[in-house]
Parts: C-alpha cells; structure tokens; sequence
C-alpha cells in the first residue's frame, strides 16, 4: 500500500521539485498540492486520504504553522512534517507547539527526505541537523527545565543512555548505527524501548526528558 503525501507550498517550482523527490521511493504518491494552507483545508474535506502533509511555513492566505494546528485538532492521525527554508528558532518553537511531527530544510537530499517520511510514520520526530540543534538550545534554555525536581533514570541501559545521546546530537537512525557500529534495526528497537520507558511519543520528547532528569 502506498503511502499518501500531500505537498503544501506556495512557490510552484518548488511543489514540484519536492514532488519529484518524493516520487523517487514508489512507495511514496504525491496525491495532490496546495498553495496556502486555507486551501490545503478546504481541498482535504474532498480528498480526506491522507498520511502525511510536507508543509511549507510561509504562505499567504494562511501559512503553514496555521494550517498545522487546525489539521492536528481535526484530524490528528494525518501526520504533519514541515518543509521550510527557515531555521528561525521562533518558527521551529511554534511548529512544534502546534503539532508538528518534524522538521526538514527544503535542501535536504531526497533520501534523506524519504527516510524521514519513514522515521515520521514509525512515530518520530525528524529533524534537519541545524534543526535539532536549535531544538536542544531552546530546550535548555526553557525555564520548566530547570526546576530542582528529583532525577529518575527510567531504567534506561548504557546502550541506551547511549543513543540519546546520539539523537541529542541530532544524528539520525542511520547516522546513530554507524556511530554505535549497530544496525539501524537494532538503533529502532533501542528506541520503542526508550518511549516504552520514558512514557514519550517522540525522539524531541526523549531527548527534552533526559535532559530534565539529567540523563546526558
């Protein structure tokens, strides 16, 4: 069964750029575009078959942050990874708050674009490295963080301890098992266990509570 994308952007050029990318991987179908987020909303009351939206930020009519908090209360299950070329820690803080499942530059690889399609699907939050990095700096900066509340462990392993670290860093699946000279299989169930044990739903959410418990 393929999986629906769906691309929100309103630079014409780009659409299609990003269309092309994602129809490199045949399990991937580009099902239909939007130009702004007012009408990527009117557009899915016809077209409702849905898995995944590539939304860009910036749009007129109503950009894409917009789009992403109403599509999240209407309907969550369709997953929201953001497509931008700002990495403005405002915008990234606001796309997280109103539900995003991650975010990518427009200039990453298709590749790289198509195993974050995956990461999304599976339950992650892929980020662009630069990304991840402003990320780890708006959660250390965040003042909720910095509460003396007693630290808990969560019964984590070194080897798990381990790959937070590494997802801190912002690596990804692939960049975490050649680092650890582990599979990438293995990198994921070290992962399902971690949510599992930190009661998380997101590598930005472990990360965000390993750091608060003083983990890495």
């Amino acid at each position: 069964m393929q999986i629906r994308v769906v691309i929100v952007e309103d630079n014409h050029r780009i659409a299609r750029a990003l269309a092309q990318k994602v129809s490199l991987d045949s399990r991937f179908e580009v099902r239909w575009m939007a130009a702004n987020g007012q009408e990527f909303l009117d557009k899915l009351v016809e077209n409702p078959e849905v898995d995944l939206v590539l939304m860009d930020i910036n749009m007129p009519v109503m950009d894409g942050i917009t789009a992403t908090e109403k599509i999240k209360a209407s309907n969550p299950q369709i997953k929201v990874l953001m497509s931008t070329i700002f990495d403005d820690e405002d915008f990234l803080l606001r796309a997280i708050m109103a539900g995003a499942n991650g975010y990518l530059l427009k200039d990453e690889k298709p590749a790289r674009l198509h195993q974050a399609i995956d990461e999304v699907l599976e339950g992650g939050a892929p980020m662009s490295a630069a990304i991840a990095y402003k990320a780890l700096r708006i959660i250390r900066s965040a003042p909720s963080l910095l509460k003396n509340s007693p630290a808990e462990d969560f019964n984590l392993t070194p080897r798990e301890i381990q790959i937070l670290e590494q997802l801190s860093a912002g690596r990804n699946y692939q960049d975490t098992a050649e680092k650890l000279i582990i599979s990438p299989s293995t990198v994921r169930k070290h992962i399902e266990n971690i949510y599992q044990k930190m009661r998380v739903h997101s590598k930005l959410e472990a990360v965000q509570l390993a750091l608060k418990n003083r983990i890495i």
